[in-house]
C-alpha cells in the first residue's frame, strides 16, 4: 500500500511564532487549540487510563506510597542538578558523573520550583505532564499538516499509546524533547526555518539526541538553499546545531579536555559500536534465553518494529526533515554499546515512525481502527504498570 501524499496546504494548527496581526492572535490561537482538541483529549485519555490502572495495580500489590518513581533513576539526577549544579571534574567512577545529563530540564525544574509551592522533586513530573501536552499538540500538528486532521489525531493517540508511554508523565526529558522536536519539524514543514533552528537549539540542550533535531533542520535548510538562497535559511542551517555543540564544548572546558563530554559518556558505558551490542542482546533474548524478561522482550520488539517502520517511512517518501530526524535517532539508539533496557524510552520522540500506521488506520474501517487502537492502548497501559511495579530497573 502506498501512502505517499501530495504537497499539503497550510492548516489551522500553529505554534508560537506565527506572524499574525496582534488583534487576531487570540482568536487564531483559540481556533488552533479547538482544531487540536481531539488529539489532546485522546492523549489525556490514554495516559489517564494508564495512570488509573497503575494506581489500582499498585493498591492491589499493597504499595504504601505513590507508585510512580518521582525521584528515582534519571529523575533523581535531574533534580540533583537543579539543587546542586554540575560536577566540575571528570573523575574515574562509573555511572556517577552528572555531566552526562543535559541542562534545560534541570533549569526548568529549578525555575518552576522557585515560582510554585511544590518541591523540585514534585515539580519535575509536573513539568513532564505539561510538556507532554505541548508534545501531543506538536505531534498532531505534523500529522495534520501532512495528511489531515484524522491522521493527526491517530498519530497523537498512537504516540500516547507507545509501550513505554507512561514515561511521558514521569520526571524524564522525553516529553520536553518530543515537544521541541515536533514543533521544530513542524516549523520546517511550514517554511519557518529560523523558528525551527531555535527550537533545535533548545532540543540540543535537552537530550544527547538533540543532534538529530539539529541535523534535520540543517539538512532541510541546505536543501531549501539549493532551490533559492535566502539569508534567513542559511542562518538557520548554522544556528540549529549550536545548542548541542555548545553543551558538548562547555563540558570539555569544564573538565579540561577537548573530548570531555565523550569521556563522560564512556564512564557511563555509552560508546557507539555500530550496533554490535544491540545485535548481541537481541540474539541472546530471542534465540538463546529460554525465559527472557518480559520488559526486555518489549524493548526488543520496539526496536525491531522501529526499523521496519523507518523502511515504510522511506517508502512513503516522508519529508527529508522527518527522515533525517528518525534516521539519526535510530542510528544513535541502535548503534549504542550502552545499556539495553532504556532503548524503547530513547525512541519515544521518534513519532514520525508512526505516520505510516496512522495513515493506514485512517483508511481502515471504523471497526478495525477501534480494535487496533484498543489493543495499542491496552498494551501501553499494562506495559507502563509492569515497567513501574514489576521491572526492577530504570524504564
Amino acid at each position: 500500500m502506498s501512502t505517499t501524499a501530495s504537497r499539503p496546504t497550510p492548516r489551522a494548527t500553529a505554534p508560537p511564532g506565527d506572524h499574525v496581526h496582534p488583534g487576531s492572535r487570540l482568536p487564531r490561537a483559540a481556533r488552533a487549540l479547538r482544531h487540536a482538541a481531539p488529539a489532546l483529549l485522546a492523549h489525556l485519555a490514554v495516559r489517564g487510563t494508564g495512570l488509573l490502572f497503575l494506581t489500582v495495580w499498585a493498591h492491589r500489590r499493597h504499595h504504601t506510597g505513590w507508585p510512580m518513581p518521582v525521584t528515582a533513576w534519571d529523575t533523581d539526577w535531574y533534580v540533583g542538578i537543579a539543587e546542586h549544579g554540575y560536577a566540575d571534574e571528570l573523575g574515574t567512577a562509573y555511572n556517577a558523573n552528572n555531566l552526562a545529563f543535559f541542562p534545560l530540564y534541570p533549569v526548568l525544574i529549578k525555575a518552576a520550583a522557585a515560582l510554585t509551592p511544590g518541591s523540585r522533586a514534585t515539580t519535575a513530573p509536573a513539568l513532564a505532564v505539561l510538556a507532554s501536552l505541548a508534545a501531543a499538540w506538536g505531534v498532531f500538528a505534523v500529522g495534520d499538516r501532512l495528511y489531515g486532521r484524522r491522521v493527526g489525531v491517530l498519530l497523537t493517540t498512537l504516540w500516547a499509546a507507545l509501550p513505554v508511554g507512561l514515561v511521558q508523565w514521569m520526571g524524564y526529558t522525553e516529553s520536553l524533547f518530543t515537544a521541541l522536536a515536533a514543533w521544530s519539524l513542524y516549523a520546517v514543514l511550514t517554511g519557518r526555518f529560523l523558528t525551527a533552528a531555535w527550537l533545535a537549539v533548545l532540543a540540543g540542550v535537552t537530550r544527547p539526541t538533540g543532534v538529530a533535531v539539529a541535523a534535520a533542520v540543517t539538512v532541510a535548510a541546505l536543501l531549501a538553499l539549493r532551490r533559492r538562497f535566502r539569508p534567513r535559511i542559511a542562518a538557520a542551517a548554522v544556528i540549529a546545531p549550536l545548542g548541542w555543540c555548545g553543551y558538548v564544548g562547555w563540558v570539555g572546558l569544564r573538565v579540561g579536555r577537548w573530548d570531555g563530554y565523550f569521556a563522560v559518556q564512556r564512564l557511563w558505558h555509552n560508546e557507539w559500536d555500530g550496533g554490535r551490542e544491540t545485535l548481541r542482546v537481541i540474539r541472546q533474548l530471542l534465540v538463546r534465553d529460554p525465559t527472557p524478561e518480559l520488559f526486555l522482550v518489549m524493548v526488543t520488539c520496539t526496536l525491531i518494529a522501529s526499523v521496519v517502520l523507518f523502511g515504510l517511512a522511506v517508502w512513503d517518501r516522508q519529508p527529508a526533515a522527518l527522515l533525517v530526524f528518525t534516521a539519526v535517532l535510530l542510528a544513535i539508539v541502535l548503534g549504542s554499546g550502552g545499556v539495553y533496557f532504556p532503548r524503547a524510552r530513547f525512541l519515544l520522540p521518534a513519532f514520525p515512525l508512526l505516520l505510516p500506521v496512522a495513515l493506514h488506520l485512517s483508511r481502515a474501517s471504523r471497526r478495525y481502527r477501534a480494535l487496533a487502537l484498543t489493543v495499542a492502548v491496552a498494551g501501553s497501559v499494562y506495559g507502563g504498570a509492569y515497567m513501574t511495579l514489576v521491572w526492577s530497573r530504570a524504564p
